[in-house]
Protein backbone atom coordinates (compact mmCIF):
# COMPACT_ATOMS: atom_id res chain seq x y z
CA UNK A 1 0.00 0.00 0.00
CA UNK A 2 1.16 3.41 -0.92
CA UNK A 3 2.00 5.67 2.20
CA UNK A 4 0.17 8.56 0.83
CA UNK A 5 -3.21 6.71 0.09
CA UNK A 6 -6.11 7.38 1.71
CA UNK A 7 -8.10 4.54 1.48
CA UNK A 8 -9.69 2.67 4.32
CA UNK A 9 -10.07 -1.27 4.76
CA UNK A 10 -12.42 -2.42 6.25
CA UNK A 11 -10.97 -5.79 6.33
CA UNK A 12 -7.69 -7.36 6.85
CA UNK A 13 -5.13 -7.16 3.75
CA UNK A 14 -2.76 -9.34 5.38
CA UNK A 15 -2.08 -12.71 3.18
CA UNK A 16 -2.89 -15.90 5.47
CA UNK A 17 0.61 -18.17 5.81
CA UNK A 18 1.55 -21.44 4.77
CA UNK A 19 -1.06 -23.33 6.79
CA UNK A 20 -2.73 -20.71 8.42
CA UNK A 21 -6.90 -20.83 8.78
CA UNK A 22 -9.09 -18.33 9.84
CA UNK A 23 -11.11 -19.65 12.82
CA UNK A 24 -13.66 -16.66 13.48
CA UNK A 25 -14.98 -13.33 11.89
CA UNK A 26 -15.90 -10.31 14.00
CA UNK A 27 -17.44 -7.64 12.73
CA UNK A 28 -18.64 -4.60 14.04
CA UNK A 29 -22.88 -4.91 14.87
CA UNK A 30 -25.19 -2.29 13.68
CA UNK A 31 -27.57 -3.20 16.74
CA UNK A 32 -25.25 -2.87 19.09
CA UNK A 33 -23.66 0.75 17.57
CA UNK A 34 -26.79 2.11 17.43
CA UNK A 35 -27.65 1.01 21.30
CA UNK A 36 -24.67 2.91 22.48
CA UNK A 37 -25.05 5.98 20.73
CA UNK A 38 -28.34 6.13 22.13
CA UNK A 39 -26.53 5.64 25.42
CA UNK A 40 -24.52 8.28 24.61
CA UNK A 41 -27.19 10.88 23.31
CA UNK A 42 -28.86 10.17 26.48
CA UNK A 43 -25.70 11.22 28.44
CA UNK A 44 -24.72 13.99 26.36
CA UNK A 45 -28.19 15.27 26.46
CA UNK A 46 -27.82 15.21 30.29
CA UNK A 47 -24.54 17.11 30.37
CA UNK A 48 -25.58 19.60 28.21
CA UNK A 49 -28.26 20.36 30.74
CA UNK A 50 -26.28 20.22 33.71
CA UNK A 51 -23.65 23.00 32.10
CA UNK A 52 -26.20 25.28 31.09
CA UNK A 53 -28.25 24.83 34.39
CA UNK A 54 -24.42 25.71 36.39
CA UNK A 55 -23.93 28.09 34.19
CA UNK A 56 -27.30 29.66 34.85
CA UNK A 57 -28.89 29.77 31.24
CA UNK A 58 -32.92 30.29 31.77
CA UNK A 59 -32.56 28.02 28.40
CA UNK A 60 -31.19 24.17 29.45
CA UNK A 61 -33.38 22.45 27.36
CA UNK A 62 -31.09 23.61 24.51
CA UNK A 63 -28.37 21.45 25.95
CA UNK A 64 -30.33 18.47 25.44
CA UNK A 65 -31.27 19.14 22.46
CA UNK A 66 -27.62 20.02 21.02
CA UNK A 67 -26.40 17.40 22.82
CA UNK A 68 -28.58 14.51 20.65
CA UNK A 69 -27.61 16.37 17.49
CA UNK A 70 -23.78 16.20 18.12
CA UNK A 71 -24.38 12.11 19.16
CA UNK A 72 -27.00 11.85 16.08
CA UNK A 73 -24.56 13.62 13.38
CA UNK A 74 -21.59 11.37 14.80
CA UNK A 75 -23.69 8.05 14.52
CA UNK A 76 -25.13 8.72 11.30
CA UNK A 77 -21.87 10.26 9.27
CA UNK A 78 -19.54 7.26 10.75
CA UNK A 79 -22.07 4.46 10.85
CA UNK A 80 -21.39 2.50 7.62
CA UNK A 81 -17.42 2.63 8.22
CA UNK A 82 -17.70 1.57 11.98
CA UNK A 83 -19.97 -1.48 11.60
CA UNK A 84 -17.76 -2.65 7.93
CA UNK A 85 -14.75 -3.08 10.35
CA UNK A 86 -13.69 -6.41 10.36
CA UNK A 87 -11.43 -8.82 12.23
CA UNK A 88 -10.03 -12.18 11.53
CA UNK A 89 -8.74 -14.86 13.83
CA UNK A 90 -6.35 -17.50 12.84
CA UNK A 91 -4.83 -20.02 14.08
CA UNK A 92 -1.57 -17.79 14.24
CA UNK A 93 -2.62 -14.70 14.40
CA UNK A 94 -5.28 -11.98 14.71
CA UNK A 95 -5.70 -9.74 11.47
CA UNK A 96 -7.46 -6.03 11.80
CA UNK A 97 -8.90 -4.11 9.22
CA UNK A 98 -6.33 -3.50 6.88
CA UNK A 99 -2.41 -4.44 7.58
CA UNK A 100 -3.07 -4.92 11.08
CA UNK A 101 -1.68 -8.62 12.17
CA UNK A 102 -1.21 -9.06 15.98
CA UNK A 103 0.70 -12.82 16.42
CA UNK A 104 -1.59 -14.81 18.91
CA UNK A 105 2.06 -15.28 20.96
CA UNK A 106 1.96 -11.11 21.14
CA UNK A 107 -1.42 -10.74 22.74
CA UNK A 108 -0.75 -10.05 26.48
CA UNK A 109 -4.73 -9.68 27.09
CA UNK A 110 -8.23 -9.66 25.64
CA UNK A 111 -10.62 -7.33 27.53
CA UNK A 112 -14.22 -5.50 27.37
CA UNK A 113 -14.89 -2.03 27.29
CA UNK A 114 -18.41 -2.00 26.75
CA UNK A 115 -18.93 -3.62 23.45
CA UNK A 116 -15.33 -3.27 21.93
CA UNK A 117 -12.92 -5.54 22.88
CA UNK A 118 -9.19 -3.82 23.70
CA UNK A 119 -6.74 -6.13 22.86
CA UNK A 120 -3.38 -5.49 24.38
CA UNK A 121 -0.04 -6.87 23.34
CA UNK A 122 2.84 -7.56 24.88
CA UNK A 123 4.72 -4.04 23.70
CA UNK A 124 1.87 -2.14 25.22
CA UNK A 125 -0.03 -1.39 21.99
CA UNK A 126 -3.81 -1.51 21.93
CA UNK A 127 -6.22 -2.64 19.57
CA UNK A 128 -10.39 -2.08 19.93
CA UNK A 129 -12.51 -4.48 17.87
CA UNK A 130 -15.81 -2.29 18.02
CA UNK A 131 -19.36 -2.91 18.66
CA UNK A 132 -19.51 -6.52 18.88
CA UNK A 133 -22.52 -8.22 19.81
CA UNK A 134 -20.98 -10.56 22.67
CA UNK A 135 -17.21 -9.26 23.87
CA UNK A 136 -17.58 -12.04 26.13
CA UNK A 137 -17.40 -14.65 23.20
CA UNK A 138 -15.17 -12.54 21.35
CA UNK A 139 -12.74 -12.70 24.43
CA UNK A 140 -12.75 -16.32 24.77
CA UNK A 141 -12.46 -16.95 21.42
CA UNK A 142 -8.97 -15.29 21.14
CA UNK A 143 -8.09 -16.69 24.53
CA UNK A 144 -8.73 -20.17 23.10
CA UNK A 145 -6.90 -19.54 20.08
CA UNK A 146 -3.62 -18.62 21.79
CA UNK A 147 -4.02 -21.29 24.65
CA UNK A 148 -4.58 -18.57 27.05
CA UNK A 149 -6.32 -18.55 30.67
CA UNK A 150 -8.95 -15.68 30.66
CA UNK A 151 -7.32 -12.57 31.68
Amino acid sequence: MDATSTKTHFTPTSELEQEERVLKRFRGDRDTYWREHAWLAAIAMAAGMAILWAMGNPHVWTGAIGGLLAIAVRAFYLASDETKMEWHLTNRRLLGPGPRAIALENIATARALFSAVQVVTVTGDKHLLKYQANAAEVISAIDAARGARPA
